[in-house]
């Protein structure tokens, strides 16, 4: 692992504020992290279910978290291809948490996957995919 937890969590704050509107920083990993997403009526959609956007947020930081910690604080690292499956309706007013986990890390390209669940439920609620690209060197602070 190159990031700590604690260095993780100051650069999101630092660097990413608006990141917090997905989720907070729970556990890091080597190759893992998770987050969690205190629900309210902003996250909802009609019919009283957690709007798939918001899902994807998550899930989307999640990974990214979990990339930095394994490779570092290299901002420019980004989402180039995002797959998701809605499988269970989540609870309306109950948090959503996600485990990132990665799956494959070279030197250009990270793949891995999230699962998305909602407190109380066992199963998971979503489950997503993901690549990353990763920067060349030359262009990392």
């Amino acid at each position: 692992m190159q990031v700590t937890f604690g260095e993780l969590k100051a650069f999101l704050e630092d660097h990413f504020p608006q990141g917090t509107a997905y989720g907070t920083l729970q556990e890091l990993g080597d190759g893992w992290a998770e987050m969690k997403l205190e629900v309210d009526d902003g996250h909802l959609r009609p019919g009283g279910t957690v709007s798939g956007p918001v899902m994807m947020g998550l899930a989307d930081v999640a990974m990214y978290a979990a990339l930095l910690g394994k490779i570092g604080l290299v901002p420019l690292a980004v989402t180039t291809n995002f797959n998701i499956n809605f499988m269970r309706k989540p609870a309306a007013h109950a948090a959503v948490w996600a485990r990132a986990t990665l799956l494959k890390v070279g030197r250009t390209m990270a793949v891995g996957e999230v699962s998305i669940y909602s407190t109380g439920m066992e199963e998971p609620v979503a489950h997503a995919t993901m690549t990353y690209s990763i920067p060349p060197e030359k262009h990392r602070p």
